[in-house]
């Protein structure tokens, strides 16, 4: 299993990145409930690099690879030339804080934490490389 998907920086773009996993994901019998976590997962992590690093300019791309490397790993990569934010050295506000602050934001680091069993960054040749690794 090895599938490609490019994208422009459009949130509009979202419903294709989630459709495009879908369909990956059930091509390899993926349980329904796996399905739509990692896609809530997905669709988080594409709409910050959107947003945040690449301020929705639909002439940015984003590519989005799925691995398949054993039975039970899939490993989600998601490729840009927008500034690195690692979400492992975010310090999560505690449910407490975004409360009492009235927080609109922050509950989807916490939710893509909880959802991927592995999440690490590098650079390679200008590129940054997130990649979300998943156990089923």
């Amino acid at each position: 299993m090895n599938y490609r998907y490019n994208i422009g920086c459009s949130l509009a773009n979202l419903k294709g990145i989630r459709d495009f996993v879908r369909k990956a994901l059930y091509e390899n019998q993926v349980p329904e409930m796996q399905v739509s976590a990692i896609v809530l997962a997905l669709d988080e992590m594409c709409s910050n690099l959107m947003i945040h690093a690449h301020h929705c300019d639909p002439n940015h791309t984003l590519e989005l690879k799925i691995d398949r490397p054993s039975n039970n790993e899939y490993i989600f990569e998601i490729i840009d030339d927008g500034s690195v934010f690692d979400i492992n050295r975010f310090a999560e506000p505690t449910m407490e804080n975004l409360v009492h602050e009235k927080r609109k934001g922050g509950l989807g680091i916490r939710l893509v934490k909880s959802i991927m069993d592995r999440i690490e960054y590098r650079t390679e040749a200008g590129k940054s490389i997130c990649r979300l690794t998943k156990m089923i």
